[in-house]
């Protein structure tokens, strides 16, 4: 189900109106599932257009880039597993810090754990 995600999503990129309709397959690799699942890809293209995933039944991790419109590189990473789909990238938003006052606070609570008979039973 993954693949024809991303599959979908590369077939989105290349019909963009951004994207150089002439682009060129520079490598491709392709080694099909084998009997245990495992499978790899890879290509790139000469519009800066790269991927590359390998997987088997217990998930798979990969990567891609692609260049913008204004020129920028952006590289995503990711791992999909019983987890789910964790991407990383520079470009990515992050969560904020958590404050230092609710990690004392949490800190405190971990160290300072309720007497049992404050426990209803």
């Amino acid at each position: 189900m993954f693949k024809i995600f991303v599959l979908t999503a590369l077939l989105a990129f290349a019909c963009a109106d951004n994207i150089n309709k002439d682009a060129e397959v520079l490598s491709f690799k392709n080694d099909p599932a084998d009997a245990e699942g495992n499978y790899a890809y890879a290509f790139e293209t000469s519009n800066g257009i790269q991927q590359q995933e390998a997987g088997n039944p217990a998930g798979v991790a990969g990567s891609y880039e692609f260049v913008s419109p204004e020129g920028e590189k952006f590289l995503v990473s990711y791992t999909a597993d019983e987890n789910g789909f964790q991407p990383t990238g520079d470009h990515l938003p992050t969560p904020p810090p958590v404050p230092e006052a609710i990690l004392k606070a949490l800190e405190y609570i971990a160290s300072h754990p309720p007497a049992e008979e404050n426990y209803r039973k």
